[in-house]
């Protein structure tokens, strides 16, 4: 009876607030290649990427050789400078709980003008991952993006997220902190602001988080799938190492750390599914054409 007890109480303190669940966001909740990578290509194929600046970014990167690789790739953004900022969807709507780091205009930087027809990548995320977030979320937990990728690319899994919650009825609005980038005149500068949200970075902000919105990191959640996110995963009580990599998965193994694997990728939000779903119904109707057209020609030799 006494055992009995004890679990209701754990039960009520569980939905009684204070807890968090933070996610790492390339890796974890959705399959690489990054977010950041599929942004680059979008840029890349579009030719908004000027010449000029593939040297800045390897002049940058001979610069920051001495340390490591890793950091070449999370700190070097100069393949942006220049770049015309992409409208993100409903920016100026604060549903998102917290925006750690945002708005990084500078003083007197005027409205980035309408944008061309640049789309941010979907983020498709592991079908395993949205029933641990939806799961997180009907518990009354904080739902944080903690990520190393681009703040805006973030904000945009953000959203998704809050979408894909609320197709299942939750009501829920999501943390993010990521990688936020320096803007001018409506154009980024290739620069970030502060550090690049990895590795020791993440346990800080999730500790500057914990402390803001008062929560106990014994009983919190973490998620991350490599092993620049160990500090995050050894900052709280709950860790879980989601598609580790192999360093990570030793240091897992070594701590007694729960380990995951989610593979099912295909959750998208509604809008997403059903843009989709008219472009395949466009495709089809363009081919029942053309073979309509090549009968017709055939026809006509005859």
């Amino acid at each position: 009876m006494e055992v009995k007890e004890i679990q209701e109480v754990e039960e009520v303190k569980e939905k009684g607030g204070g807890v968090a669940a933070f996610f790492d966001l390339d890796g974890t909740l959705v399959a690489l290649p990054s977010l950041e990578r599929r942004f680059f290509g979008i840029l890349r194929s579009q030719r908004e990427i000027r010449l000029r600046n593939y040297f800045l970014w390897l002049r940058v990167a001979v610069r920051l050789v001495p340390r490591r690789i890793g950091r070449i790739l999370q700190a070097n953004k100069m393949y942006l400078r220049g770049v015309q900022i992409l409208e993100e969807r409903d920016r100026g709507d604060e549903s998102l709980s917290h925006r750690h780091k945002g708005g990084h205009q500078a003083p007197g930087q005027a409205s980035a003008p309408p944008r061309r027809n640049l789309r941010w990548p979907v983020p498709v995320f592991f079908e395993e991952a949205m029933e641990r977030v939806a799961w997180h979320a009907r518990q009354g937990h904080a739902i944080v993006l903690l990520s190393g990728t681009l703040e805006p690319l973030a904000r945009e899994a953000g959203r998704a997220l809050e979408a894909i919650l609320s197709e299942r009825g939750i009501s829920c609005a999501v943390c993010v902190c990521a990688t936020p980038l320096e803007e001018v005149d409506g154009r980024w500068t290739g620069e970030i602001l502060g550090e690049a949200m990895v590795g020791e970075e993440k346990e800080r902000a999730a500790r500057r988080i914990a402390a803001e919105l008062k929560l106990d990191l014994r009983r919190c959640y973490a998620y991350g799938d490599s092993a620049s996110d160990r500090w995050l995963l050894g900052a709280v009580g709950r860790p879980v190492a989601v598609n580790p990599s192999r360093k990570l998965a030793r240091h897992a193994c070594m701590r007694d750390w729960t380990i995951l694997k989610w593979e099912k990728e295909g959750i998208v939000t509604r809008r997403h599914r059903e843009r989709r779903e008219k472009k395949r119904n466009v495709e089809a109707v363009t081919r029942g054409q053309e073979v309509l057209n090549s009968q017709a020609n055939v026809g006509d030799l005859g």
